[in-house]
């Protein structure tokens, strides 16, 4: 069979979001609701959604819009129903009723249900029926989230199952793991009983939100949120609903209904409309004092509100789970205490709810970004340290069998819902080098694969140092991060800047150009596979790249003037290079700086790689990839086809005009600064990256090299860190994610 149109009823979150996906994907969707008005808003929501919902504007043509009493006959000619409606049994029974009078024979019918067992939606259905009904469990932003679980039942058809799979994998771009029809499948089942552990654990050892936060997060593996802070990002009532649905379906015995019952605190607060981001406000709230915004978080003892506090846990950058577990504080009790018992959660499910553990961890990664599951936290601490840390631990049958066998390590292959060869599986086998503490570096068949390790994986002396002794071999820089890299390290940078060491600065900056130099001109092939955030140093490396393989979610652009820098790894000399390949440049000399004037001024970034193909931030030569655990074996694809014969590209020569394209730059500058666009720093950061684009002191007849242009980079880089309103730019953007207008 084949999927070629589908039809998604409900256009609400989920529905929207999945029809969306379907778009990017090029199927023909048609969006189903009780008006087609309804319909026609959801419609005009993906097409403004922030982050967006698409990968390009244009795929919003894919989608046809109507309503469930003038247009359901359209239901009879889609290969694929997806049900996305209110989660009331009465009403998908009713909807059920409707869609099998109609349906094309063989098509699959699907719910997007997170909350109701498939043996409930599917308990007044034919035998015909039941064939050919599934859950599709997709995760919100459905774009965003890795995660699709498909509950089936025994009745089911298997083939149309697998074959379900298949095209979601291939086509929606999603990891998809099979699920036994258990409440909360998998990815729920754990994370959501993660999330209430987290809270109540928090709550009984009074800590305050904020260090709850601090340490159910980064030094978890698990996003900075953190536990009341995903909460507000969910919804209070909308976990509160979760909740009672599994308190109904779970049987008493569960260790679950310890943690999932209702917390006053909790109720008060849905009360009162403070429901999270989308109400009042939740566990922490935005207030203005002063005029200004003030972001403030609850006392969970005493109800009232004052400022957050950032909560500094006394532990370095890097920390493993032993060491923080094993932390002779409050922290430490927390962490152990949480991962404890999520482990032990985690590990009772096998094997009457999963028996294949390592699903779970994918559940968690895909479904909840975390960095490593329950079972590799189990793995990273040991069987052992686990088990005898507390004796008042009271083990499962799971743990009790890994504990008597003695065995160091028992994990087994990773991510056995797909047949791809992917990165974690490959850093099973591979052979590594840990020596730099920025990036590994595996071997692996004929060529090195490199893995930022950093946090957001921004970018170091180190980092740069692995990939220049990387380049005698055929190398792909990818990793399973969120981010490919968010740039260069600025707390890095900003530790020499208030030592006033610019020497270091300028020593580390020519290091970042002489390895991308390195990488571009290398007679092997560099191939990098981002996935996430690829910005300013981290797109330096794309750029500098021989191919790039590009997850459709990546976000890519040069955004250093936001801080009050320049590009200078050679992402300004690199992109003016590529647009003076264009026929405007070979007609007007002074097309291409100001173009790229226009793009690295403004910090313009793009949220796909449709999207950054007019910018040329990538190449027709690229490639774009919807599943991520495809980036891999693109890669080596493309080193395969093209390491024979390969050479180097030439070296580029500039011809630029100096201060005649210049002087129209200033013009731009003076018009954004008198319509208050751009304040005074503003300006010095446009001259200083005005002064690099035009060639410095050059005119039209003199030839400039690459390494002319990068000591101009270099210049106005040292120049710009050494401002007090750069520095200034830098602790704001650092201290609050946002940029600051000085």
């Amino acid at each position: 069979m084949n999927i070629k149109k589908v039809v998604v009823i409900g256009s609400g979150t989920m529905g929207s979001g999945i029809a969306a996906q379907l778009c990017n994907a090029n199927i023909p969707v048609t969006l189903l609701d009780l008006k087609t008005e309804t319909s026609e808003k959801a419609k005009k929501k993906i097409l403004e959604s922030r982050p967006p919902l698409l990968v390009d504007k244009s795929k919003i043509d894919n989608i046809e819009v109507g309503n469930i009493n003038d247009n359901f006959d359209l239901v009879g000619k889609a290969d694929w129903v997806v049900e996305a409606v209110v989660e009331r049994i009465d009403v998908k029974h009713k909807l059920y009723e409707k869609i099998s009078k109609v349906r094309k024979p063989n098509s699959i019918i699907s719910s997007n249900t997170s909350t109701i067992p498939l043996k409930i939606l599917s308990e007044k259905m034919s035998d015909r029926d039941k064939k050919d009904f599934c859950i599709t469990h997709f995760f919100n932003p459905v774009r965003y989230m890795g995660l699709l679980e498909i509950v089936s039942e025994e009745i089911n058809d298997i083939e149309k199952i697998n074959f379900l799979k298949f095209f979601c994998e291939e086509n929606l771009g999603k990891g998809v793991i099979i699920c036994k029809d258990t409440p909360g499948f998998l990815g729920n089942r754990v994370g959501v009983y993660a999330m209430q552990v987290a809270m109540t654990e928090a709550i009984k050892m009074k800590l305050n939100i904020e260090e709850a936060d601090a340490v159910f997060g980064r030094p978890m593996g698990i996003p900075k949120t953190g536990i009341f802070g995903l909460y507000d990002l969910i919804g209070i009532d909308l976990m509160s609903d979760v909740l009672k649905s599994f308190l109904k379906e779970l049987p008493k015995s569960d260790v679950f209904h310890e943690v999932a019952q209702e917390i006053p605190l909790v109720k008060n607060l849905i009360e009162n409309g403070y429901t999270g981001r989308k109400g009042k406000g939740g566990f922490y709230r935005m207030n203005k004092k002063d005029g200004k915004k003030v972001l403030e978080a609850i006392n969970l003892t005493t109800k009232d509100y004052s400022p957050s506090k950032k909560i500094d846990l006394n532990i370095g950058e890097k920390i493993n789970l032993k060491e923080l577990v094993s932390k002779n504080d409050k922290y430490g009790e927390y962490a152990w205490s949480v991962i404890s018992k999520i482990i032990l959660y985690a590990s009772s499910l096998v094997p009457n709810v999963t028996k294949d553990y390592n699903n779970i961890d994918e559940a968690m990664r895909l479904g909840f970004n975390w960095t490593k599951g329950p079972f590799e936290m189990l793995e990273e601490l040991g069987v052992k340290f686990f088990v005898e840390k507390d004796n008042q631990l009271k083990t499962n049958k799971f743990i009790k069998e890994l504990y008597d066998k003695k065995a160091k390590t028992f994990y087994g292959q990773r991510q056995i819902y797909t047949n791809l060869e992917t990165l974690g599986k490959v850093k099973q086998s591979a052979k590594i080098n840990k020596d730099n503490k920025s990036a590994f570096t595996y071997e692996y068949k004929d060529y090195k694969i490199i893995e930022f390790n950093t946090k957001a994986n921004t970018l170091d002396y180190d980092s740069m140092d692995a990939l220049k002794k990387a380049s005698d071999k055929n190398m792909i820089i990818i990793n399973e991060g969120m981010q490919f890299s968010a740039g260069v390290n600025l707390n890095y940078v900003m530790d020499f800047a208030k030592e006033k060491n610019w020497k270091a600065i300028e020593k580390f900056i020519h290091h970042f150009q002489m390895t991308c130099k390195q990488l571009k001109y290398s007679n092997n092939i560099v191939v990098s596979a981002p996935s996430g955030l690829a910005l300013g140093g981290g797109f330096e490396v794309l750029i500098q790249s021989d191919y790039v393989v590009a997850h459709t979610n990546i976000v890519t652009g040069l955004v250093e003037t936001l801080v009050g820098l320049i590009p200078a790894g050679g992402g300004t000399t690199n992109m003016l290079c590529r647009w003076m390949q264009t026929q405007e440049a070979k007609k007007d000399s002074d097309f291409a700086p100001q173009k790229v004037f226009d793009i690295i001024g403004y910090g313009k970034t793009a949220s796909s790689p449709i999207e950054a193909i007019p910018f040329k931030f990538l190449l027709e030569k690229d490639k774009s990839i919807m599943n991520r655990n495809k980036l891999l074996s693109v890669s080596q694809d493309l080193i395969n086809n093209n390491k024979d014969g390969y050479k180097p590209p030439k070296k580029a020569i500039f011809k630029l005009s100096g201060s005649q394209v210049r002087e129209k730059m200033f013009q731009t500058l003076e018009n954004l600064f008198r319509e208050k666009k751009i304040l005074e720093h503003g300006m010095e950061v446009g001259k200083k990256l005005a002064f690099v684009l035009s060639g410095g002191n050059t005119n039209i007849d003199k030839e400039l090299s690459e390494d002319d242009m990068y000591a101009l980079e270099l210049e106005a880089f040292v120049q710009l860190i050494q401002m007090e309103k750069t520095q200034a730019r830098i602790k704001h953007t650092l201290s609050t994610g946002k940029p600051l207008v000085n």
